[in-house]
């Protein structure tokens, strides 16, 4: 497309959305619940007919020397189009929050006044990779009765173009309009410049990917943007915590998945717990490959009990050979999305708090901890979206924190923070009921 159609294309876009936003919005809660439940089985009649084109996407990505994380993310496995039928059907089953009053509460002057949720509008979501997204990111919309435009990465178009003609398929079926939910079917980069300045058809913009992405859209859009730039997660063991919890915690926390943004990346350990806890995590990253960039004191600990050099007799092949180096400045802002961890020793509850807040991208933190009051202190001071205690880091996930789907995690601190769903792509507004009253 030339820069003309680009423009045209993109303008009968949002008009399309706009249309369909205020059909929407005065959807019956039956309705839209029937369209979700309608495209849960979609995807699971044509689960084989996805991949099929998903494989073509992946074949492309490998031919183009795509990173193995980044192949990992557009793999739409029959486990991935399982976890969308369920979102999907979990959303079905959840309350509809659009039109809820809540705080009424009685004024002196004998006015009633409450707020009321209702839907943003249209938002448009530019993602990147997973393909699974454009499930995610639609049924949320229709569950919230917003309409989106959906700017999927070039990398997983054919996918996107799939999965996005059975959402409109769901639609058509349940009576609901079309163009609820409209996936950009141009690779073209235009389309995003286009999309981010059109603030009179986009109430909201949703970046998810990478870095310079979100950051390009922050500074150009010329409407809000819920954003969250990386996922630079950590661990925290503390001194007391219980070991054998800790090691499992840890290494779930960093192998269970290492591409997704909850994953986690950096590992603090207290003093007091570090001779123990460090060679017993130690062997399971080493076991699994994963490089250790380790702090001085972390790699003195490990290097004296872990073999970090080649084997050779038979007997001590079998024990594990660590991948240890020294940890840089840098290594402590890192999201590696890939098998690598940096590793700090810390006093206690005081420095971890210190250096997340300093280091982290605000996304999840964990503590792995006996201890009542450091537990306390660490939810209350750590500044991130999520912050845990004695779990995983891979919770910070809509889907299991029971929202049935998210459309993104949002690092920033207004209006939506952390996994956002349903009420993340609502607004309120006040309502006030009254008898007749005049201010005097």
């Amino acid at each position: 497309m030339n820069a003309t159609n680009i423009s045209e294309y993109t303008h009968t876009l949002g008009l399309q959305a706009k249309v369909a936003s205020a059909l929407m919005a005065r959807a019956q809660a039956a309705t839209k619940n029937v369209a979700l439940r309608t495209l849960a089985r979609l995807l699971r009649d044509n689960t084989e007919a996805l991949q099929i084109d998903n494989a073509k996407d992946i074949e492309r990505a490998i031919a183009n020397g795509l990173s193995a994380p980044m192949v990992d993310r557009l793999k739409l496995t029959p486990k991935v189009l399982e976890t969308c039928a369920q979102g999907c059907e979990q959303l079905a089953a959840m309350a509809d929050v659009i039109g809820e009053v809540i705080g009424m509460k009685q004024q002196p002057s004998g006015i009633r006044v409450g707020q009321m949720r209702v839907p943003i509008g249209v938002f448009g979501m530019i993602f990147e990779s997973r393909p699974n997204v454009t499930i995610e990111a639609a049924s949320l919309s229709i569950k919230s009765g917003n309409a989106c435009i959906l700017r999927g990465g070039s990398e997983a178009i054919e996918s996107n173009k799939a999965l996005a003609k059975l959402v409109q398929q769901a639609l058509l079926e349940s009576g609901l309009p079309a163009d609820a939910v409209q996936l950009v079917q141009t690779t073209d980069r235009e389309v995003v410049g286009q999309l981010i300045a059109m603030p009179q058809f986009v109430d909201v913009i949703i970046p998810r990917g990478g870095k310079g992405l979100i950051e390009r859209i922050s500074r150009d859009a010329k409407v809000p943007v819920i954003k969250h730039l990386d996922g630079n997660c950590h661990v925290y063991v503390d001194d007391p915590c219980d070991l054998a919890m800790a090691v499992k915690v840890a290494d779930n926390a960093k192998t269970n998945k290492y591409s997704p943004c909850n994953a986690t990346e950096s590992l603090l350990v207290a003093r007091g717990v570090a001779a123990q806890f460090l060679p017993l995590i130690g062997k399971v990253y080493a076991d699994k490959g994963v490089e250790m960039r380790c702090d001085p004191e972390a790699l003195a600990i490990l290097k004296q009990k872990l073999p970090t050099a080649p084997v050779e007799s038979a007997k001590a092949a079998t024990q594990c050979v660590a991948n240890l180096v020294s940890a840089t400045e840098q290594d402590w802002f890192e999201e590696y999305l890939a098998p690598i961890i940096s590793i700090k020793l810390v006093d206690g509850v005081d420095e971890a708090i210190a250096h997340i807040n300093q280091y982290s991208s605000h996304h999840t933190d964990a503590i792995l901890t006996t201890h009542h009051v450091h537990a306390q202190r660490f939810l209350r001071e750590v500044d991130s979206a999520s912050v845990m205690v004695n779990a995983s880091t891979r919770f910070a996930d809509g889907f299991e924190y029971g929202l049935g789907a998210e459309i993104g995690i949002s690092t920033d601190k207004f209006h939506a923070r952390g996994p956002v769903g349903i009420e993340g792509l609502t607004s309120l507004k006040y309502v006030v009921l009254g008898e007749g009253e005049v201010r005097s």
